[in-house]
């Protein structure tokens, strides 16, 4: 269980109403009403194998939410788990007040409801879950994919949403109960691997055809490091929408909470291509091999209209190159006599960071000090990756999530707009958040 060293530091009911008045739709947008509850389901991860679990709407992954730039999301949660919960709408632009963090709201208590309204101001790949007990809430099933679409985008003959995520299950069939040090140091990992909540499955693909995969890593702990049976296909966008132009590789690495958007294909037909995960050294106690998410079963062709253009979009550089960092960020780890180890920032769990104001430049060194890989999440705002122990990256994004390397620098720049309250950073391994790699700080006019 996630422990908060901070009350909120403005009454959350007085942020949360001014937050839901001030929340209108652009001219031609409309309010998208979603009705949403979280509550105990039988969950078939694979044919006649079912798992008890917590879903959204009685599924895993919740449903997938999809809107335009410019519309309102107005969602009510009902609770009818048997624990308080939060959601945490990951890697969208909201008010503080409707973050979804207990530094802003007041859990919902079972059987209560709560309603979040917000504006979506950007395209691209997001995704919900808690931030009440993450590593209980999100491991029982509670999470899901939430598509904003923006105008000008590349068309392609098809599109799917792939949420993938692995379940750890214990002798008996059941989700395991979390404990141990290699859980505590490594972050949980299962062994029956999903896709939208399926083990292992098959896709069907139209031969000649190019798809659009938006691809969400919501595993607790899990790297990804994507491959499709080694063959080529192109990064269209990330964690905050499309690239500058798209990239072409054969492999991409999704750390936790990553998104990554990808044209796949075209593909001849009968070709059965592994959806995989390569072997990655993260410098965990349990080490992995090469792992299958799924397999693409090519079918028989169809006609393609599809169109990448060269060119997506324009993104503004925030700071120049070489621009002096205004903090560092340092993730550390240290030994516990009572809970084995705890992950630091900064030297203290659940660190309180000094305060952002609204329109100033950031530019952050996040320094990771221990011996394994950290995606460092930062909410609310998107940043870009200036360097990498000194090396620019191969392209400029916008990102929520990067992964930090042991032993590495990673320098990023962000503004922080005029959404003032309280936010926080963190690690997005679960388990290394809840045992401390996690920070509050304030944005202040």
């Amino acid at each position: 269980m996630m422990v908060h060293m901070h009350a909120p530091a403005i009454d959350p009911k007085a942020a949360w109403r001014e937050a839901y008045e001030a929340a209108q739709p652009d001219p031609g947008g409309k309010v998208v009403t979603i009705e949403l509850e979280a509550r105990e389901t039988d969950w078939e991860y694979a044919p006649g194998r079912f798992v008890r679990a917590w879903g959204y709407n009685g599924q895993v992954p919740g449903p997938v939410i999809q809107a335009n730039v410019g519309d309102v999301l107005e969602l009510r949660l009902t609770n009818h788990l048997p624990e308080a919960t939060t959601i945490h709408w990951h890697g969208l632009r909201v008010p503080a007040a409707m973050d979804g963090t207990e530094m802003v709201q007041h859990p919902v208590a079972p059987g209560e409801t709560f309603t979040y309204r917000f504006r979506l101001p950007d395209a691209g790949t997001f995704w919900y879950h808690p931030h009440s007990n993450e590593t209980v809430q999100m491991e029982r099933g509670l999470y899901g994919a939430l598509i904003v679409r923006g105008a000008g985008e590349p068309a392609l003959d098809a599109e799917r949403v792939l949420v993938l995520d692995d379940l750890k299950l214990d002798r008996k069939g059941r989700i395991a109960k979390f404990g141990g040090l290699i859980q505590r140091h490594d972050g949980r990992e299962g062994d029956t691997r999903l896709v939208n909540g399926k083990a292992e499955p098959e896709l069907e693909v139209a031969a000649g055809q190019i798809e659009r995969w938006r691809i969400v890593n919501a595993s607790s702990a899990r790297y990804v490091r994507l491959s499709i049976g080694g063959k080529p296909f192109r990064i269209l966008g990330s964690d905050g929408g499309l690239l500058e132009a798209p990239v072409t590789v054969t492999e991409v690495l999704l750390a936790p909470a990553d998104r990554v958007d990808i044209a796949v294909g075209p593909f001849a037909e009968g070709e059965a291509l592994p959806v995989e995960a390569l072997k990655y050294l993260r410098t965990t106690i349990r080490k992995r091999n090469t792992e299958r998410f799924a397999t693409v079963k090519v079918g028989a062709a169809r006609p393609s209209v599809a169109m990448v253009p060269e060119r997506l979009r324009t993104i503004a550089p925030v700071a120049p190159e070489g621009a002096t960092p205004n903090r560092t960020v340092k993730l550390g780890v240290r030994m516990s006599l009572r809970r084995g180890v705890d992950f630091v920032i900064n030297k203290e769990t659940h660190h309180r960071d000094a305060p952002v104001k609204v329109g100033e430049p950031q530019v952050w060194d996040v320094v990771n000090e221990t011996l394994m890989d950290h995606p460092f999440h930062l909410h609310g705002f998107f940043f870009q990756v200036l360097s990498i122990n000194g090396q620019a990256p191969a392209w400029r994004s916008w990102e929520d999530v990067v992964n930090v390397p042991p032993k590495s620098t990673v320098r990023i720049a962000w503004v922080a707009d005029d959404r003032p309250g309280s936010w926080m950073y963190h690690c997005h391994i679960l388990e290394h958040h809840a045992a401390g790699m996690m920070a509050h700080f304030d944005v202040v006019r």
